[in-house]
């Protein structure tokens, strides 16, 4: 049986997806994954397509240097798919990188160059770049005659109207690749495909990956025209730990007056702002829903009216809004988070059926909007292994 592995690498995560190439399809076999790989307990889980756990245990890393972790896990994916699926016959691997910068526009077998190329954005996308990449490296390592297909968050993005992606920087700087790219491109291309499938693919649409890390994309005609997310994966909506949109003369204050320099501003952006930082309580959606505390409630107002005027400027960008479609952790399973947004949003006519929105139905517009509103599951895992096939055969 050819199988198709899929690697998803955070800094202290591994994901990855099993799926067997069919002669019609791609059938997800299992989902694995490592978590806090960078702490003194590392757990290693499987489970199946239908969410069923078939394995948990601790992974042993204490003896195991930081920067080797990451090949730790990934040998333990291998071991494991040998051990209990031994009629798999593993034909590439797929990785999901994040930045391609202006010289990936799609999905490319890495060889030597490609992969050094690979290492010049490493400072567009340093909190991920160099965790995909050492994925990479741990895949060539273990497993040397396989072949390894890069698939970039940013390519979806790749022939966005160069107005879009300008920013008002002096033209040199522009030249040198300071631009907007956009981000979780294997998303809205998943979610494109499938609305193509449900006949809806060339409605202007507003789609909204939202999670602990979120932004939204505007698609015309199934291209991407705009995303809030841009130079990195920090501009945009306020995340879990991400600022979002930040006045830059608040980082020069910040350097001036506070004495922060380049690392704890880094850290400041990423790791101690958006939803944690004005609730001084959590990264985590669900945890400030559960925290009856009025700075969660802030934290979670405000993310909702940002999301609302990014909807706002992204119809611009549309000319109008046929459609909105909502995926991502937050956005399949918070109908409050949901209904926050669109309430804000009635001036488009979007008007909400609040009982198939509780249920998070798949439509959850009412049957007299003059939008559809959809809640739709997103599969980076399988999009990655899709173009892993397609790219194969």
């Amino acid at each position: 049986m050819d199988t198709i592995l899929t690697v998803n690498g955070g800094s202290s995560s591994l994901k990855c997806g099993l799926y067997a190439v069919t002669n019609t399809d791609l059938q997800c076999l299992f989902h694995l994954k490592v978590e806090n790989l960078l702490g003194d307990t590392t757990l290693f889980k499987v489970r199946d397509e239908q969410n069923r756990v078939l394995d948990s245990h601790q992974l042993a890393c204490q003896d195991v240097a930081l920067d080797e972790r990451h090949q730790r896990a990934l040998q333990e994916v291998l071991q494991w798919v040998d051990e209990h699926l031994p009629e798999s016959h593993l034909i590439a691997t797929g990785h999901r990188v994040v930045h391609g910068g202006d010289l990936f526009s799609a999905p490319v077998l890495l060889d030597d160059d490609k992969l050094s190329q690979l290492h010049q954005f490493i400072p567009l996308a340093p909190l991920h770049q160099p965790y995909n990449l050492k994925l990479v490296e741990a895949c060539r390592s273990l497993a040397p005659e396989l072949p390894i297909v890069a698939c970039f968050d940013t390519m979806f993005h790749s022939r966005q109207p160069r107005i879009e992606r300008l920013y008002a920087l002096p033209r040199n700087l522009v030249d040198k690749g300071v631009h907007r790219y956009g981000f979780h491109g294997l998303s809205y291309e998943y979610l494109q495909r499938q609305l193509s499938l449900a006949g809806a693919g060339n409605l202007k649409t507003v789609a909204c990956h939202l999670g602990a890390g979120a932004s939204m994309c505007a698609i015309a005609e199934g291209q991407s025209i705009a995303s809030s997310m841009g130079f990195t994966a920090v501009e945009g909506l306020p995340m879990g730990s991400r600022t979002g949109n930040l006045d830059p003369g608040v980082l020069l204050y910040l350097m001036r007056e506070e004495n922060m320099d380049v690392d704890a501003l880094e850290k400041l952006i990423y790791k101690e702002s958006g939803w944690l930082g004005i609730s001084t309580i959590s990264s985590d959606m669900k945890t400030l829903h559960q925290a009856d505390d009025p700075r969660a409630e802030e934290a979670i107002d405000m993310f909702c009216y940002r999301v609302a005027l990014e909807m706002g400027r992204l119809t611009a960008a549309l000319e109008g809004v046929e459609q909105v479609v909502f995926s991502g952790g937050v956005g399949e399973n918070d109908a409050d988070v949901r209904a926050r947004v669109l309430k804000r949003c009635g001036w488009l006519g979007i008007k909400l059926d609040e009982e198939a929105n509780q249920r998070n139905s798949g439509i959850i517009s009412a049957a007299d909007s003059a939008v559809t509103v959809r809640v739709m599951p997103t599969n980076e895992e399988l999009m990655i292994a899709t173009h892993v096939d397609e790219l194969l055969h």
